[in-house]
């Protein structure tokens, strides 16, 4: 039987999680779109860059403690909005907001999650960001931007990267539904499952907390899947922001920036920060990883704006990299999910642990101790994405 201390790295957790999850629901976490290529480049690309180690460097006193948005955080990095993360484990994104608070970093709840915003609210007693898709209709985004508010989450998080929605081929050959449908394929693999079964038997969340009984004509699972269909809105363009900061009157940050050009838009809007982020490889396969588009996208925007990073990030190594191209901060999607579907809110926890020691760790070696003095002179090849 796996313990805690006994996971030493993401992988242990994936592997783990592998075991735990009914397959729909796992390879909603561990997939892209079309050839799943870009959602390769993203760790690939992170693997291919070199530190420069040094020695006989005073390393005694190390800090990783930095800001996010203005958020004192025990490291650069945050929870990152993901989808059916009550599906990975019963109860997942409150699981997920109580391991953050403890830990001392943001979570950022989807819209898309099991749990509701008024869920994390109630079991938490720090403010949480909110993932917000812009949906055709306005009047539900505007409730549910007011319900953000409410809740007092500190920042918004705009993303941008989902008009219309990419190919997933494992997820449209699995069938993906929240909850699985009684199929027989889905009551076989269910059977092979039964920690996950006992848990989901134990809440009564098992849908889109955010939507069902908020949403016009969205009563029950089966309008669900279509209104959600329906709803993302193609039309979704710069202009639309400002109606949602004027709705918001708080912090913003647009995700699914990864071009220079755009980052520039993001400026000119008057966000408070982007996210480089390729939606984990999930949306344009073929496009570039989010790690090579970063150095590009920091250096456009400068101190204008707070440039964060998301994809691919499986260690603090990784974290390490992100920071040293540029990134004020990362999210981390996959890794969460993989430790929460592994072993709950401890599995969250200690993933976290093992993120930050292996970013203390490496952070020393190049002979730095504070994170804020990381930049580009610690990699043996910093221009390399140039």
């Amino acid at each position: 039987m796996p313990t805690l201390s006994k996971m030493t790295c993401v992988e242990d957790f994936r592997m783990l999680a592998q075991r735990r999850v009914p397959r729909m629901f796992y390879d909603y976490a561990d997939s892209g779109s079309w050839t799943e290529g870009t959602y390769r480049s993203n760790e690939t690309d992170l693997q291919k860059i070199k530190f420069r180690q040094r020695v006989a460097v005073n390393i005694e006193h190390r800090s990783l403690r930095s800001t996010l948005l203005g958020e004192d955080v025990a490291m650069p990095v945050a929870i990152a909005p993901t989808g059916l993360t009550g599906m990975q484990h019963a109860d997942g994104e409150i699981l997920g907001a109580k391991a953050a608070e403890r830990f001392g970093i943001p979570f950022t709840l989807s819209t898309m999650s099991v749990c509701s915003i008024e869920d994390i609210a109630a079991h938490t007693s720090k403010p949480f960001w909110f993932q917000l898709y812009v949906m055709r209709d306005r009047d539900f985004i505007g409730r549910l931007i007011d319900r953000a508010k409410a809740a007092g989450c500190s920042a918004l998080v705009v993303t941008l990267d989902l008009q219309v929605l990419g190919q997933r081929h494992k997820d449209i050959k699995n069938g993906l539904s929240t909850p699985p449908k009684p199929t027989l394929l889905n009551l076989i693999n269910l059977a092979t499952k039964p920690r996950w079964c006992m848990n989901m038997l134990r809440t009564p969340r098992r849908t889109f907390g955010n939507i069902v009984g908020h949403a016009k004509g969205v009563g029950d699972l089966s309008s669900l899947s279509s209104w959600t269909a329906e709803q993302f809105d193609p039309a979704l363009n710069w202009n639309d922001l400002e109606w949602i900061k004027k709705r918001w009157g708080g912090k913003i940050i647009l995700k699914g920036v990864m071009d220079a050009q755009d980052a520039r838009h993001a400026v000119d809007s008057g966000a408070d920060a982007l996210i480089v982020s390729n939606h984990g490889g999930r949306q344009l396969d073929g496009a570039p990883s989010s790690i090579s588009a970063l150095p590009h996208i920091a250096d456009a925007v400068g101190d204008q704006i707070e440039v964060l990073m998301d994809g691919g990030i499986r260690s603090g190594q990784d974290v390490l990299r992100a920071v040293a191209l540029g990134a004020h901060g990362t999210l981390v999607g996959r890794a969460f999910l993989y430790a929460l579907g592994a072993m709950g809110e401890e599995g969250v926890y200690r993933c976290l642990q093992l993120i930050a020691n292996e970013l203390d760790i490496s952070m020393a070696f190049c002979g730095r101790t504070r994170i804020q003095d990381v930049d580009r002179s610690i990699l043996l090849h910093p221009d390399q994405f140039d």
